[in-house]
């Protein structure tokens, strides 16, 4: 499978030619790779958008872009930028080749972290060029998301033909590309999920119980607490470990349930989980011995009110 007229020569070219990009699915993420295409040059002709939110986000991150029916942006464009939820990729596929609307030589990307090519097969089918692009970036639909592009990863997936094209695009959005294999892309989406989407999870769970607590302002208490925790476990990995359970202070961890059970009783269950996947990691390092581990645990068995 090679590329057509406009990538055919994208390492060897200054830059790729310019080409009629559509978007289906204008949500966060859809409209800051528009925009990111549309500034490197390339004319975003079309999008789908139904929602109110999404409507705006195409006034204003992609202004002049026709807004259409999927199976009209697919027929518009030579580039179909396919960001969608995961669970929709594959319907939405499958009933674009339904209609019809893959055409040979046509460029197809989808931004899900969880599908790989697969999900692109039946565009394959009709002979369309297919790629798995996805940011390694969270988005949340305001102005800083088209900036945070520029040196953001992005996980790529490709036919080796077109790997090329793949990382050409990336680059010219300001990312930058990394492989992942067909077979990885669950895996790889899963650790980002852990590491991101259930940071958020677990920071807005201490907030609120700091914010429970009376402290005021629990953001700017938590901010340089959670820098440095962050940039010493990117650095150190477990050795980053600290706080009552990476020393095997078992009434402190138990304190901390009662206290958790008289101001925010629904943290307990998720306290008790990460507590012990830490005293694993951290008995594992070295950090606690099995006699601490086991303290730990104990304490962490113990029913409330016990």
């Amino acid at each position: 499978m090679q590329p057509t007229d406009g990538m055919a020569t994208t390492m060897s070219a200054p830059r790729p030619a310019r080409l009629d990009v559509g978007i289906v699915g204008v949500g966060r993420v859809g409209s800051a790779l528009g925009a990111a295409l549309a500034r490197a040059g390339h004319r975003i002709v079309a999008a789908s958008a139904v929602s109110t939110a999404s409507m705006r986000r195409a006034q204003d991150r992609l202004p002049g872009a026709a807004i259409v029916p999927a199976d009209d942006v697919v027929a518009m464009s030579a580039l179909v930028v396919l960001a969608v939820p995961d669970d929709v990729l594959p319907e939405l596929v499958v009933g674009l080749a339904a209609t019809g609307a893959w055409r040979p030589g046509q460029f197809v990307v989808h931004t899900s972290g969880a599908h790989g090519l697969g999900v692109l097969a039946p565009a394959a089918a009709a002979g369309a060029l297919v790629l798995a692009l996805h940011p390694a970036m969270t988005f949340t639909g305001r102005d800083e998301d088209i900036a945070r592009l520029d040196g953001a990863p992005f996980g790529v997936t490709a036919e080796a033909g077109l790997r090329p094209v793949a990382e050409a695009l990336v680059v010219e959005m300001g990312g930058e590309p990394f492989w992942v294999g067909e077979s990885a892309r669950t895996a790889y989406h899963a650790a980002l999920s852990l590491g991101s989407n259930h940071l958020v999870t677990l920071v807005s769970d201490a907030l609120d119980l700091l914010g429970a607590a009376g402290v005021e302002e629990p953001a700017r208490v938590l901010a340089p607490l959670l820098g440095a925790a962050l940039d010493n476990t990117l650095r150190l990995g477990d050795g980053a470990l600290t706080g009552p359970v990476s020393r095997g202070d078992a009434h402190t961890v138990a304190g901390h349930l009662r206290a958790i059970d008289d101001l925010v009783p629904p943290l307990r269950p998720p306290y008790i989980a990460m507590a012990a996947r830490t005293a694993v990691r951290a008995e594992a390092a070295g950090r606690i011995t099995a006699t601490q581990a086991a303290a730990v645990r104990a304490v962490l068995q113990e029913e409330p009110g016990d």
